[in-house]
């Protein structure tokens, strides 16, 4: 495809490494928050995106409060993956939604979602998500989704239409028909896909060219060396590189056997070697406020739909 749109908007040329460094999965727990709002303050992160459902949400939403500059957007939630700590809707408690599993809480795998949840059940669930978060003070600057739950055709026009309506840039590659065909997509879902990414650039909207990050393993390994190395492999163009930071608690050690790699994303993503690292690679790092800004500037009303 051609360079991305959005690098020349932005200023940036086309040959440009630009990066969002984005901590997902805030306000799972407590350790989640605590390790965002020092990454925050550090200031090599540049934005993150919360769990609406969780129970520290409520804690993010009065962080948000007393920060309003802080760059987060909403994790959209329709998994609970673990065993000992586990969180459900906040739209329903109705199993004919298909969102609960047999324990009354959300599905534990994406793939039960896409097989079980009714669509409409789902869109409404997506949409009090962001209004929650919205109401709640949050200046939300995008959308992301928790586990890949909403790249099915099933939810993808939902997931896009609400980004639209609430003028918010989503998690979304800018791929073509072959480009989705090699993310494993079948011919015809990968033709629609491209079809929605022609639709919603011609809107202004803007899209990712890849996705990256570092996976969540028992072991994490050098983990700085990691980063570094999966920084060095990005091309150009415009990239969300995800993490997933906590504080090391021992809440988070009897939540999640991924603790490990939490803990070293935070203590990582602090690192004043990694900051002077990426600052010498020239890879630029953006949030989502100016892709928000940027979108809202060039939309026009009535272009919600997809």
């Amino acid at each position: 495809m051609d360079p991305n749109p959005v690098l020349r908007k932005l200023g940036f040329a086309a040959d440009d490494r630009v990066v969002i460094l984005h901590a997902d999965d805030v306000g799972m727990c407590q350790a989640s928050l605590a390790a965002f709002a020092d990454l925050v303050e550090f200031g090599l992160v540049s934005c993150g995106s919360v769990m609406v459902p969780c129970p520290w949400f409520p804690a993010v939403a009065e962080y948000c409060r007393r920060h309003p500059h802080v760059d987060l957007g909403v994790h959209l939630t329709l998994t609970s993956e673990w065993d000992g700590y586990r969180w459900g809707p906040i739209s329903t408690r109705d199993p004919a939604s298909g969102l609960i599993d047999e324990e009354g809480y959300f599905h534990r795998r994406s793939e039960s979602v896409r097989e079980r949840a009714d669509p409409d059940a789902a869109q409404h669930e997506l949409t009090m998500q962001v209004d929650r978060a919205l109401a709640a003070g949050i200046d939300v600057t995008h959308l992301d989704t928790h586990m890949g739950a909403v790249a099915d055709l099933k939810f993808t026009p939902a997931y896009l239409g609400l980004a639209l309506a609430r003028q918010l840039p989503a998690l979304m590659l800018r791929l073509d028909e072959a480009g989705w065909r090699a993310q494993g997509l079948d011919g015809e879902t990968a033709f629609l896909a491209a079809q929605f990414v022609v639709q919603l650039e011609a809107q202004g909207v803007p899209l990712l060219d890849r996705v990256a990050g570092l996976p969540l393993l028992v072991d994490p390994g050098d983990r700085e060396a990691w980063a570094r190395k999966e920084l060095d492999s990005l091309p150009a163009g415009l990239t969300h590189f995800i993490i997933h930071p906590a504080q090391d608690t021992p809440e988070l050690r009897a939540m999640t056997p991924s603790w490990r790699s939490r803990v070293a994303d935070y203590q990582t993503f602090c690192s004043q070697s990694l900051r002077t690292y990426i600052q010498a690679t020239g890879i630029q790092v953006i949030g989502y406020r100016v892709l928000r800004e940027l979108m809202r500037s060039a939309s026009h009303p009535g272009e919600e739909k997809i």
